[in-house]
């Protein structure tokens, strides 16, 4: 019974630091259709990639979160009732993906697009990539 208890008060716990400590910078996402998420130096290569996108006319916008724990699934679930379709940006092999997967909860597409080894995503690059979502060349 005290094992029980411990158990709950942590996950209450756990729900109040979810709803206080999740954080997330929106970037021209009211009306995006094409939603990005990147975090660190990754983010403003994409938020770069997001004003070429507006100049070309493709409603793109970023998501960076702020705290990867707790990852800020509201923000993101909040502009999943609006977009068409998410694509992650990471210096990694994708570890973020889930997280926006869960998030979205099926009512968009979720890709990915990365680099790793130390090879650094070029503005140019995350365009192409919003480029194809958009459905093609702009």
């Amino acid at each position: 019974a005290e094992l029980a208890q411990k158990i709950k008060e942590r996950f209450e716990r756990y729900e109040m630091i979810k709803a206080n400590e999740a954080r997330a910078e929106e970037y021209l996402v009211n009306d995006a259709e094409i939603v990005l998420v990147a975090y660190g130096a990754t983010s403003r290569i994409v938020r770069s990639a997001v004003n070429s996108a507006r100049a070309k006319g493709i409603k793109a916008g970023l998501i960076r979160p702020q705290t990867l724990w707790p990852y800020p699934s509201a923000v993101v679930a909040k502009a999943a009732q609006t977009a068409k379709v998410f694509l992650t940006v990471e210096m990694s092999m994708g570890q973020m993906v889930e997280d926006v997967r869960l998030a979205v909860n099926g009512k968009a597409p979720v890709s990915f697009f990365g680099r790793t080894g130390g090879v650094i995503p070029t503005p140019a690059e995350v365009l192409a990539e919003i480029e194809k979502l958009a459905g093609g060349d702009q």
